[in-house]
Order: C-alpha cells, then structure tokens, then sequence
C-alpha cells in the first residue's frame, strides 16, 4: 500500500475515472432560480401536465427529486421547453412547500398512504341520498381526512328527489358543516350548480364520493367547459357504481374564480396514516366531553365519560357510535 509524505506532489495522486463522462462528480445540484412556476392539474404514468403562464405543459419528475412525488395541486417549478406544443417534455426540478394535504390509504392496515391532492382548500363529500344509499361511515372517515390534513369540510347530498335529507342533517347537525342538497333535475337546469359554484368561488375544492353518487356529474355541471364526457350508471344488483374518473383533474371555475379537483370514486377510505389520538378532533360534538375521560382513553371502555356526555343530551348517540366504530377499524380491518 502506497503511503504519502505530508510533501506529496498532486501528479502523486492516482485519481479514479468517471465511466460515465469526463465531469467531475458532484453533489451540488442546481438551484434553478430561472425555473417557471406551475401548478399541476393532473398525473398519467409519470407524466404530468401542469398550467404554466396560463398554458398546459407536459412534464416528467427531474431524477434528483428522488422518491419524492408530486400529485394535483402542487405548486411546482419546471424547466425545459415550456411552449407546450405536442412531443415536448418539461421537467418538474422542485415542489413547493404545501399547505394542506388531503391523505388516504387502501385499507386501515395498509401502510401505504396515498395523497390525493395538496394544496386544496376545501374538501366537497359527495354522497347521494338513495342510490345508492348514503354511507354514513365513509362520510365520517373523510371528515376525519379532511380535518386532519387542514382542509375545510363541504357536505354536498345529491338525488334529493329519491330521499329527503333530513336523516343526514340531523346526524351531522350538530358539527356546523355547510352543506348543499341537490336533485337531478336541478343538475340538468343548472341550479344545483349555481348554488354549490358559492362554496367554491376563490378556493380549491377536492371533490370525493364512491361511485355512482353523480360526483362526476356534478363537476361536469360547475365546469361546462371541461366536461367528463363519460358517466357510469349504478350497478341495479351491487347499488355500487362504475368507476368514471380514474384519475384526480383539477379543472378551473369559470372566470377564474377558483378550482375543482374530480377525484376517482372510492369504495373505502383507508387511515392508516391518521394518529388514533386525533380522530375525536373530526367530533366535536363529542369532544368536549373527553375532558373527564381517563388519561390515554380510548374512547371505548367503561370509565370512558363520553357515555355520561351522551347521556345528558349533549350529543347523538349515533355519532358515539361512529367515533368509537371508526377507532375500531384503526385496529382491524371493517368494512365500511
């Protein structure tokens, strides 16, 4: 083994070649401060079209962002061709820090999180009055999504002219969440468009449902000019619907007052990624009432106080139930 003098001389020193190239490496990466900035409206097998000035523009992840992916409505910067004329690519070289993120898992015991959309203001819970029947279970999982990624929750209840609403806001009146009801034939002259388009003028709403509950139709009602020409029918002997949207698309509200986000139907909403210790935050009705409980409370054994807060008339029994039912799937996998 060769050893070296403190005197050595640099022509001394064997250096190992690059195989790849002549340039030296290097672990600076360029700061790309020319980069453009743009907001991605939807993703395609690695492939992301993003709005930049005003354009859509195709572009690809830059490699040195690693594992780290970007989804509908991220803030990003891009470089490369950025004309947006067929057969160009750009490249996506950073993601701007995000302000809320809406998250969700397959199953309970998937520890894949998923997320859905960044940066969205709002979250619109469609779910139909009668078929298929409203699932009061995944309402509850996605407000408990929607509050613990810091979006604002929109209750929006279609085909009011099969079933009245009035089971669902007496179970969800007490959390004060705005909501919109909706019929078909209010979808098909405009005015259920109209009177959901004023929860969503300046904000960007995410819109989320299982399948068949006329999300899609909805979306294609606020935004005429980018319609989803395909809607699915609902399964007469499952009272499931068909897939229509297979992948999240945010489109602009007319005059650029604000954005929806069309996201796939789900038929579970998985939150592996939610802290146990932060569902009852999605209840405040029953929230206040924990102050009694017993310290690490699971909200599910006899010295809890939450049965006493029910008890006096505080809150719906309905909705200890949910809360202590959704804690449960956290442990094992229940269906929905």
């Amino acid at each position: 083994m060769r050893r070296y003098g403190k005197h050595t001389d640099e022509d001394d020193i064997r250096s190992r070649p690059n195989r790849r190239g002549n340039r030296p490496r290097t672990n600076i990466r360029p700061k790309h401060e020319d980069a453009a900035e743009g907001m991605v409206l939807t993703v395609d097998r690695g492939r992301l079209t993003c709005l930049v000035d005003g354009r859509t523009v195709l572009a690809m992840k830059a490699r040195e962002l690693g594992r780290k992916a970007a989804v509908v409505g991220d803030q990003v910067a891009l470089v490369g061709d950025l004309s947006g004329k067929k057969d160009t690519l750009a490249r996506i070289v950073r993601i701007e820090e995000r302000t809320s993120v809406l998250r969700r898992t397959a199953d309970d015991d998937d520890p894949y999180e998923r997320v859905v959309v960044a940066n969205a203001d709002q979250l619109a819970i469609v779910t139909a009055l009668a078929d298929p029947e409203p699932r009061p279970r995944l309402i509850d999982r996605c407000l408990v999504a929607a509050l613990d990624g810091g979006l604002e929750p929109l209750l929006v209840m279609t085909k009011s002219d099969l079933a009245p609403p009035d089971k669902l806001l007496e179970l969800y009146g007490a959390l004060d969440i705005p909501y919109v009801v909706t019929s078909r034939e209010e979808l098909e002259t405009g005015d259920a468009a109209d009177r959901v388009r004023e929860f969503l003028d300046g904000r960007v709403t995410a819109f989320v449902g299982h399948s068949g509950v006329g999300k899609t139709t909805l979306v294609n009602a606020l935004v005429p000019d980018d319609r989803r020409r395909i809607t699915g029918h609902v399964n007469a002997v499952t009272g499931r619907g068909r897939h229509t949207t297979t992948s999240a698309l945010a489109l602009p509200l007319a005059g650029g007052a604000g954005w929806v986000v069309d996201t796939p139907g789900v038929r579970s909403f998985g939150l592996a990624h939610v802290d146990p210790s932060r569902v009852i935050h999605a209840f405040p009705d029953l929230e206040p009432g924990t102050e009694g409980c017993p310290r690490a409370c699971s909200h599910d054994e006899p010295d809890c106080a939450l049965d006493a807060w029910v008890a006096d008339g505080h809150a719906d029994p309905a909705r200890l139930y949910s809360l202590r039912r959704l804690l449960a799937t956290r442990e094992r996998t229940e269906g929905d």
